[in-house]
């Protein structure tokens, strides 16, 4: 329904006209943007699928916008200092618009849609879908301009609102390093790298590596890595790591792979990270990859791999080591 919810008020004529430029940023889904001219849209996103995705259907996407708009939408994100940063923009980009905030309430649209109406008078919205739309006059939201740029986090990595595990290290992740052998070389890759985390500690411990390759779906997160990653061996890739291609077999892989689309498991996204890992490794490379405990991930590592072994587990997470066979069909 969430994708049905925006279309529903314009076709009711609850919305406000959105016939001119409009702004939008946020968790932008095509099925999301149904009632819209997509030539009046100026989408805004840090990630390299969605990017590719509007660009396909002939929207304009940028990471920053540089001009005014008319109006602007937010689908708002679960983080939530992620979500004001963006509603903050949206007014920025349409100073004399409407604002339209979308968002499930899992997602916590009726908290944020309660900070709204403390400070602006005038804000109405629409239910349906277990959700809410929202808008009000960008002029009435002036005091919610607020400005979160990357900053250093607890354990002295730059990282950025939206961003996986901005706060801190990753637990999962810090256990892989825990983990894993420091004897690592040649090239290696670290598929779905965020901000940097496993490449750092790698690099650091490993010296006969001869390239590190972090490959990163959001833009920011990658930015954020370009500075905690300072090791010259490593390259940085804004790419879906799903179908980057390294420039030649590589060595080892390194991965904490998603599990998640939104707030549903999905175990079949770690898959597709093995799968792709399996394709991306030379014969006898190995991948070093840490899970949730509770994933099943065994059987498709046993169908692309050889010597697959739990190398430590946990109650919460479990460390794969698993070895590129020789006669392997992929």
């Amino acid at each position: 329904m969430k994708h049905a919810r925006l279309e529903l008020a314009r076709s009711a004529d609850i919305l406000p006209p959105l016939n001119d430029e409009v702004a939008v940023f946020g968790q932008i889904e095509l099925e999301r943007l149904r009632g819209l001219d997509f030539a009046n849209i100026r989408a805004v996103s840090d990630s390299f699928v969605t990017s590719k995705m509007l660009s396909a259907a002939g929207i304009e996407i940028k990471r920053k916008l540089d001009v005014e708009t008319a109006n602007a939408v937010v689908f708002i994100p679960r983080a939530k200092a992620e979500a004001w940063q963006l509603i903050s923009m949206a007014i920025q980009s349409a100073p004399q618009g409407w604002i339209i905030v979308d968002g499930q309430k899992t997602d916590g649209i009726e908290s944020i849609a309660k900070e709204i109406a403390r400070s602006v008078t005038d804000i109405a919205s629409y239910s349906k879908g277990h959700g809410k739309t929202i808008w009000f006059r960008a002029e009435d939201a002036q005091n919610f301009q607020i400005t979160l740029g990357p900053s250093v986090n607890k354990d002295g990595f730059l990282t950025a609102p939206g961003v996986f595990s901005a706060d801190s290290v990753d637990l999962a992740s810090a256990f892989l390093i825990e983990t894993i052998p420091n004897e690592l070389s040649g090239e290696i890759a670290d598929i779905g790298s965020g901000w940097g985390y496993l490449s750092a500690c790698v690099l650091a411990e490993n010296p006969k590596i001869k390239t590190m390759h972090l490959i990163e779906d959001n833009a920011t997160a990658l930015d954020c890595a370009r500075q905690n990653v300072t090791d010259p061996r490593a390259s940085f890739h804004w790419a879906n790591a799903l179908t980057w291609r390294a420039p030649k077999l590589l060595d080892a892989i390194l991965m904490n792979p998603p599990f998640h689309t939104g707030r549903s498991a999905e175990p079949s996204l770690g898959i597709s990270f093995i799968n792709t890992a399996a394709r991306a490794l030379r014969p006898g490379g190995v991948l070093y990859m840490v899970a949730n405990a509770h994933l099943p991930y065994e059987p498709a590592l046993e169908q692309s791999f050889v010597d697959v072994e739990v190398m430590a587990r946990t109650t919460r997470f479990k460390i794969f080591c698993a070895k590129r066979g020789r006669n392997k069909i992929l």
